[in-house]
């Protein structure tokens, strides 16, 4: 009789060791890939030989490409089967300005691909569609959002990516987050002539800046404030009127973020009265939603880190910084757990942190998050009643009942 682990497959471990065995097969292409995309390093939006390379690879493995897609010349969705059931693998390929690779997207976006080819490999005997979705601009704007406002997820059942770090991971959140360009504006003056004619836009930022320090004892506990000053006048004895940053603003969820924005809103508004500059404050990008990882995805992914050798530390009711991959998992069942090599104590967003991304330890997180996350979405593929559930939830999405609750829109607060 049937139990609720009853697969598809004659054989329970058929589609396994299929699939290792073409992630395998790929894995020189793979380490070969993971390192291209290390050595030229593209910022948001601007990743073109970055997303050649892995499309290029995909289309040579039969997946067909459709590139440019949401409006985004760098964003792409490259598809394999034609089965009931369709499983997305997000592929990061995105550098940091200056710093190159510094929190490991080649390695995530060559794992993303490998779980992809991986996965093709079983595709027909699991009655799968398998979608490499390529997300560019995840440490700008939030290509993740982009796309599934354009609707590229409205037919997927679940998404799944690991991310690189130092240590594996496994059901962390991750913080909300928004970002405001600030602009100032005032008047100009001699510095030493004729101070008193003038609106000084540093001291507006400046005030700010201050009141924003004060304000963290008062912020909820999770909530972060970041601010960075681009310019703010060229000479010493001109008075600036122009002054010009960024503000990110983090909390636990996409609820808070709105209450942290309000009143960090203020602080900047307390800058303009002060000084009698005018302010600008322009969403930079989408805003980031927190995390949240789905239960059955991630025991699948913890039981094929484990096979693999690996056993990553469960971080349930804790945060890890903030992704775009957030707002897909408040829509669909989604993962992003992380995949560690050794960095000799260096964490992501450091040059230290780059310089191992081509080590052997990182080509071999390459190849245990491909052949994991080949793993977890096999497995749910194959068990009836996670897949049942998938495609239930999936009906749902697309035919919503009248008066059904929606999910908050994190970024209805704009």
């Amino acid at each position: 009789m049937d139990d609720e682990r009853t697969t598809r497959m004659p054989e329970d471990e058929g589609w396994r060791s299929a699939a290792l065995a073409a992630v395998d097969a790929w894995g020189g292409r793979l380490r070969e890939l993971s390192h291209s995309l290390h050595a030229e390093p593209e910022t948001a939006f601007a990743e073109h030989r970055s997303a050649a390379k892995i499309t290029a690879l995909l289309a040579e493995a039969g997946f067909t490409v459709e590139r440019g897609v949401a409006g985004m010349e760098t964003a792409f969705v490259a598809r394999y089967g034609t089965g009931e059931l369709r499983l997305a693998l997000c592929a990061e390929y995105d550098a940091l300005p200056g710093l190159g690779h510094a929190c490991g997207h080649n390695v995530n976006g060559a794992a993303s691909v490998g779980a992809g080819l991986g996965l093709a490999a079983v595709a027909a005997a699991l009655d799968l569609t398998v979608e490499v979705v390529g997300t560019p601009a995840e440490e700008d704007a939030g290509g993740k959002v982009l796309l599934l406002d354009a609707g590229v997820f409205a037919d997927t059942a679940a998404a799944m990516m690991v991310h690189a770090g130092p240590r594996d991971t496994v059901r962390a959140s991750s913080l909300a987050v928004g970002a405001w360009d600030v602009v100032y504006r005032g008047r100009p003056s001699h510095a030493a002539l004729a101070p008193w004619e003038c609106v000084n836009a540093l001291d507006a930022f400046t005030v700010a800046h201050t009141a924003l320090g004060m304000l963290r004892q008062q912020l909820p506990p999770g909530a972060l404030v970041h601010t960075v000053l681009h310019e703010a006048g060229t000479a010493v004895n001109i008075v600036p009127a122009l002054a010009l940053g960024r503000c990110e603003m983090r909390a636990p969820d996409a609820e808070q973020l709105a209450v942290v924005r309000e009143r960090v809103r203020a602080c900047f508004e307390a800058g303009a009265l002060a000084t009698g500059a005018t302010l600008e404050l322009v969403p930079h990008g989408e805003e980031f939603a927190d995390m949240r990882q789905d239960e059955a995805l991630s025991s699948a992914y913890e039981r094929a880190a484990r096979s693999l050798g690996r056993f990553p530390e469960d971080l349930s009711g804790r945060t890890m910084a903030s992704t775009d991959m957030g707002n897909i998992s408040r829509v669909l069942p989604s993962i992003h757990p992380t995949i560690g090599y050794a960095t000799a104590g260096a964490e992501p967003h450091t040059a230290a942190f780059a310089a191992y991304g081509t080590s052997p330890q990182a080509d071999a997180a390459v190849l245990d998050g491909a052949k994991a996350l080949a793993l977890t979405a096999a497995e749910i593929a194959a068990t009836t009643h996670e897949r049942q559930r998938l495609l239930h939830a999936l009906s749902l999405r697309r035919a919503p009942h009248p008066g059904a609750e929606k999910e908050p829109d994190p970024r209805e607060h704009h």
